[in-house]
């Protein structure tokens, strides 16, 4: 059994897509997962399955929650393992002149071709900094990230593909429950 992380975009937010969590949770036991928890209100779903395919996983709840709920919603999944390396890999967490608080990771469906990221870092972006990994954007937001122009539609706009953000207490807390998970 394979513990993964689920990320769902644009749930629950100012009243619109709204899903409870119980309602949620038992869509994905529907698709047989198991160990099924949340972390907050917006999408932050940790669960089992012996499936290996983090696609075909991210296919199926896509499906169930139109099913289930009535409209799409992208959803990215990674395994627990994959989490650790994400978390271990963030480059801002080695420069000790930034501050935890302003971290933050918008996870990517595709990741994006390195020509177009490296037209994306010769841009202006006040005092908010980004490094792209593979499919995953580590941001340093020190004015807030609800005031940044790097949120999803900037990354959505120009990498052509679904992502959705977390702050970086919500990456550390996910990885802490999956964990706990048997």
């Amino acid at each position: 059994m394979t513990t993964y992380i689920s990320l769902l975009r644009g749930i629950n937010v100012s009243g619109h897509r709204m899903i409870p969590m119980d309602a949620l949770k038992a869509c994905y036991a529907s698709l047989g997962y198991s160990n099924i928890d949340h972390y907050i209100q917006s999408g932050n779903i940790i669960f089992g399955s012996s499936e290996k395919n983090t696609e075909k996983i991210a296919g199926n709840i896509t499906r169930a929650i139109a099913t289930d709920f009535g409209f799409e919603v992208p959803v990215l999944v990674k395994t627990n393992i994959e989490w650790k390396k994400i978390i271990r890999q963030n480059p801002f967490l080695k420069d000790n002149t930034k501050e935890e608080a302003f971290l933050h990771a918008c996870f990517l469906a595709n990741a994006p071709d390195k020509k177009s990221v490296a037209l994306l870092q010769t841009g202006n972006y006040a005092e908010d900094r980004f490094e792209v990994i593979r499919d995953v954007v580590y941001l340093y937001c020190p004015g807030g990230y609800g005031k940044t122009k790097l949120n999803n539609g900037f990354w959505e706009s120009k990498f052509k593909t679904d992502a959705t953000t977390r702050n970086w207490k919500t990456i550390q807390q996910l990885c802490n429950m999956a964990d706990q998970l048997p």
